[in-house]
């Protein structure tokens, strides 16, 4: 078996790569256009695939807020992140506005909830600890 020499390998890449774009810029009448949801017509493919991507990311922080409820501890959990995510989930919710997108607004504002949630809990566990300590 004979080794492929490393530029030649480079060069066949890049001209399957340019050959791929080709073909593809090719299909325009083939790609999705953003028509009315099958699931909930009156919402377009894009949001509720927006949905269901933010669902993911919104419920990120949430092992983190359980885990600390169930310990009724602070230990192990950063409240500067969470204060951090929750400031700029607020910005997103802005932007959400401005570029009026139900799927952005909507799982910001839940994001929001959740880290302030944490936040509260951290310090309120915090504050036990702290007590507890001093007994």
């Amino acid at each position: 078996m004979t080794m492929l020499k490393r530029g030649s390998i480079d060069r066949t890449t890049r001209g399957v790569v340019l050959l791929s774009v080709i073909m593809l810029c090719g299909c325009k009448e083939f790609a999705v256009h953003d028509t009315s949801s099958l699931l909930i017509p009156r919402f377009q493919r894009s949001e509720v695939l927006g949905f269901v991507a933010g669902f993911g990311t919104t419920f990120a922080a949430m092992p983190d807020l359980i885990k600390m409820i169930k310990r009724r501890s602070s230990k192990g959990i950063n409240p500067t992140m969470a204060g951090i995510m929750g400031v700029f989930q607020i910005v997103w919710i802005y932007y959400g506005l401005l570029i009026a997108s139900r799927p952005v607004i909507v799982w910001n504002l839940a994001a929001v909830v959740i880290n302030s949630m944490t936040v509260w809990a951290y310090f309120r566990f915090a504050r036990i600890e702290r007590n507890q300590a001093k007994e």
